[in-house]
């Protein structure tokens, strides 16, 4: 029990500093703004800001653009994912064919993805489909790389002692490979929610006619910092949310593995 108590107590203080960290940035950001230390045309003031987002909402003008935006990520996140998750699987498991498939992976990744975005615009056309495609290829090697690493990085001799039970690939798989590698998995998938977000935004921006991306860049055509600025805001919460999210099904999935005890002393 005192373990627990202290361990929430370090969340209450570790939520109290950040709460705290952004109070003053808000305060400092607003106070610059209406003495004029910060130009407003450059930099919207937190409270105009907030005005907008409230606005957006009020007017439901914001939920076909952020319904488009979240359907775009999603769907990024879930192919891109699974297409990491399975074949990071398969070339950890089959050692030639990741040492013939290791210079292709690497030159596919290290191709940009901004320069693929208007062939992604050409392929697919202006839909939806552009947008996903870009976030596939960024959320692809992210989870690739780290189920790839996380299966490499399973105990030999765990996965010895399961095959001399007689366990075949399928059970090694299911028992043994998957529940050690799903820290690295998960650590993916909240680094991609991001790159989720980032490849449908920067797909719309460059060639759509809804979403959040189409919303910013209007308003920067317009020279509109407040709604540049109220669009970013309105995607970092809603990053953050599905963070939390995915974080809470990590906690329940891994509720098996012990946990490390903390000291006293630690913050």
């Amino acid at each position: 029990m005192s373990g627990k108590r202290v361990d929430a107590s370090r969340r209450l203080r570790i939520l109290a500093a950040q709460l705290g960290l952004a109070v003053v940035i808000l305060t400092g950001w607003q106070l610059g703004s209406r003495t004029g230390a910060i130009d407003p045309f450059f930099f919207s003031a937190p409270t105009d800001i907030a005005d907008r987002i409230g606005e957006w909402f009020r007017t439901g003008e914001i939920y076909g653009h952020l319904r488009t935006t979240l359907l775009e990520a999603v769907l990024a996140l879930v192919i891109g994912g699974a297409l990491g998750l399975v074949l990071g699987f398969l070339l950890a498991r089959t050692r030639l064919l990741a040492a013939v498939l290791d210079p292709y992976v690497k030159a596919a990744n290290a191709l940009p993805r901004v320069v693929l975005a208007p062939l992604f615009l050409l392929w697919f056309g202006l839909g939806i489909w552009s947008k996903v495609a870009f976030g596939v290829s960024l959320v692809f090697f992210i989870v690739f790389f780290n189920t790839h690493q996380g299966v490499r990085e399973v105990d030999r001799v765990l996965v010895d002692n399961a095959r001399m039970l007689g366990a075949g690939e399928a059970r090694l798989i299911r028992h043994v490979l998957l529940p050690s590698a799903l820290t690295w998995i998960f650590s993916s998938l909240r680094v991609s929610v991001g790159f989720a977000i980032v490849g449908a935004v920067v797909g719309e921006y460059l060639g759509s006619s809804e979403g959040m991306g189409y919303l910013i860049s209007q308003a920067e055509g317009t020279f509109d910092t407040t709604g540049v600025f109220a669009g970013m805001a309105v995607l970092s919460a809603f990053v953050l949310a599905i963070d939390l999210l995915v974080g809470r099904v990590e906690r329940r999935l891994l509720r098996w593995r012990p946990v490390p005890e903390q000291s006293t002393n630690s913050l």
